[in-house]
C-alpha cells in the first residue's frame, strides 16, 4: 500500500508538468480564447471520423458497395458480388475494406485537417520521433510486461485463443498471416495518430493534462465490441499511452507497444488453436 501514494505523487508531478507547459504556451500564443476554434474543429472531426469508421468498416457496407458498383456499371447477375464472396481471399478483402476506412478517417483526413485547416505541421501532432528514444526503457519494459502477461493470460483463458486473430484464416498460409498482420499493424499507426496525435496533441495546449482524460473516453469506447478485460484495460492503457505521447511528443512509442501487444495476442492464440502456417500460399 505504501507504493500507492508514491505512484499518485509521480503522476501528479507529470500532470502538473504537462499543465505548466500548456499554460506557458497559451500565454505565448494569445490565451485560451485563441484555441476555441481549434478545439471545435478537433472534436468535430473526431466525432465524424468515429461515426464514419463505425459504420463504413462493416462487412455489410463492403457488400453494399460492391452491389452499388454492379448497378453503376450494369453488371448482371451479381457477377462481381458472387466472385468476391466465393474468392479464396474473400475474408481478407473484407478486412482490407475494414482497415482502409481506418487509414482514411484516422490518418489521412486528420493529417489534411492539421495541415490545411489548423495550419500546423503533422510533426507537432506526434508524427515525429520526438523524445521516443529517450524513453526507450519505459517502452521496452512495458512491451516485455504485456508480452509475458498476455501470453500467460491467453494460456489460461480460452476466450482469448478463440477471439484472436480477427482474421480467422491467418493460420492457413504465411501469405494470409503476413497480409493480415500488415493490415493490422498499419491500422494501429492510424489509430495512434488519431487518438494520441490528432486528438490529444490538438487539445494539449487548451486543456493541459485534461486532454488525456478527454482522449481516453472515445478510445475506451472503440474497444467495447472486444472482450471485457481488453475494453477495461483500455482505460488504463489510454491514460498511460497519453502520458507517454505528451512526454515524448510522438506517437511512435505507442505504435511500438500496440503492435507488440497485438502480435503477441495473435501468435499466442494461433499456437493454442490452429498453429502457425505450414505453407506459403493457400492450397
Amino acid at each position: 500500500m505504501k507504493k500507492l501514494p508514491y505512484i499518485q505523487n509521480v503522476f501528479s508531478q507529470i500532470f502538473n508538468s504537462i499543465d505548466h507547459e500548456a499554460q506557458k504556451e497559451r500565454k505565448n500564443t494569445g490565451g485560451l480564447e485563441a484555441y476555441r476554434k481549434q478545439v471545435w474543429i478537433v472534436l468535430l472531426v473526431t466525432s465524424i471520423s468515429l461515426l464514419a469508421v463505425h459504420y463504413l468498416k462493416l462487412n455489410t457496407s463492403f457488400y453494399h458497395f460492391i452491389s452499388l458498383l454492379e448497378a453503376l456499371f450494369s453488371v448482371e447477375n451479381h457477377a462481381w458480388f458472387n466472385t468476391i464472396r466465393t474468392h479464396t481471399f474473400s475474408s481478407l478483402f473484407s478486412y482490407l475494406w475494414w482497415a482502409g476506412w481506418h487509414y482514411i478517417f484516422f490518418l489521412i483526413i486528420p493529417m489534411i485537417v492539421v495541415k490545411k485547416v489548423l495550419k500546423k505541421s503533422v510533426a507537432a501532432h506526434g508524427w515525429q520521433t520526438g523524445d521516443t528514444l529517450k524513453h526507450w526503457k519505459v517502452y521496452a519494459i512495458t512491451v516485455i510486461f504485456f508480452i509475458l502477461f498476455l501470453s500467460a493470460f491467453s494460456h489460461f483463458n480460452e476466450s482469448f485463443a478463440h477471439f484472436y486473430p480477427f482474421y480467422k484464416l491467418a493460420y492457413r498460409s504465411w501469405f494470409d498471416l503476413l497480409a493480415w498482420e500488415t493490415l493490422y499493424i498499419l491500422q494501429f499507426v492510424a489509430l495512434e495518430f488519431f487518438f494520441r496525435g490528432f486528438l490529444l496533441q490538438g487539445l494539449r495546449i487548451p486543456f493541459g493534462s485534461l486532454s488525456i482524460a478527454i482522449m481516453t473516453m472515445p478510445y475506451m469506447m472503440i474497444h467495447l465490441p472486444k472482450l471485457w478485460p481488453e475494453a477495461t484495460g483500455a482505460i488504463v492503457f489510454g491514460i498511460f499511452l497519453g502520458v507517454l505521447a505528451l512526454r515524448s511528443r510522438s506517437i511512435w512509442g505507442g505504435v511500438s507497444i500496440h503492435v507488440s501487444v497485438a502480435l503477441t495476442l495473435d501468435i499466442a492464440a494461433l499456437l493454442q488453436t490452429k498453429g502457425l502456417p505450414k505453407v506459403w500460399f493457400p492450397v
